[in-house]
């Protein structure tokens, strides 16, 4: 089976259950597949596009807290409803911004790219491994039994979800808590990933343009780590209601 192929399976066989968009019907992600891509490090696309991303956190803030900004607002309301607590367990966005004054993270070329148009596009956009994959991602809401690889004081440890928990999961297990809030150990990216899964999470008031306009500046970008870069896109969303 071609890389392609492969990859456009997987995401055609991932799935966001019921409960989940009984939550929230606004609910939508993009997940991308890529498969090709060139490990190395930071580098000056890459810090072109975080020094942007660090300029344009700064006016937004600069207008009010980033509490206020309209899809974190969105992704508090969220954490709310099953029952997370926003001011200590923030999603990935709000993470993202809160570092902007200090300066992002510079890691690696993949997750510096990530990192910059999640902040750009504000959106929530998750970065995994999908050499540490079983199976295809799934976004559940917890039973509470299911294991969480991940680290506490330096030490891998497993944890669960609380039950109710919004979480994404694959066959082994969880692979990020509270949405897109922690990513586990199994499936991080690290410096020498050449497969990876990347997810875009959206809430109203993000417009179906604005989250397109995210997926395909994150496939653009993509496409430049490799000479052999392959992706696939899926767009998932709530079952629309037949008149």
């Amino acid at each position: 089976m071609n890389s392609q192929r492969a990859l456009q399976q997987l995401l055609d066989s991932s799935q966001v259950n019921a409960e989940v968009f009984a939550l929230r019907p606004d609910y939508r992600a993009v997940l991308i597949a890529v498969d090709g891509l060139e490990p190395g490090p930071s580098d000056n696309v890459s810090e072109a596009l975080l020094q942007s991303a660090e300029t344009f956190a700064g006016q937004l803030l600069a207008a009010g807290p980033v509490e206020e900004l309209p899809h974190v607002a969105a992704w508090r309301d969220a954490y709310l409803a099953f029952g997370a607590k926003p001011q200590r367990t923030r999603n990935s966005l709000e993470a993202l911004m809160r570092r902007t004054a200090t300066g992002l993270p510079r890691v690696n070329r993949l997750t510096d790219v990530y990192n910059a148009i999640s902040v750009l596009h504000q959106i929530p956009l998750g970065g995994e491994d999908l050499a540490g994959y079983v199976g295809a991602p799934r976004l559940i809401r917890a039973s509470g039994t299911e294991p969480f690889d991940t680290a506490t004081g330096g030490e891998a440890t497993v944890e669960h979800p609380e039950a109710g928990e919004v979480v994404w999961c694959d066959d082994a297990g969880v692979t990020c808590r509270r949405w897109n809030w922690r990513q586990g150990r199994r499936t991080q990216l690290h410096d020498h990933t050449t497969r990876a899964l990347f997810i875009l999470d959206a809430l109203a008031p993000v417009s179906e343009d604005a989250l397109g306009q995210a997926a395909a500046e994150l496939c653009t970008q993509l496409e430049r780590l490799g000479t052999e870069v392959q992706v696939a896109r899926r767009l998932i969303e709530a079952p629309r209601e037949r008149p």
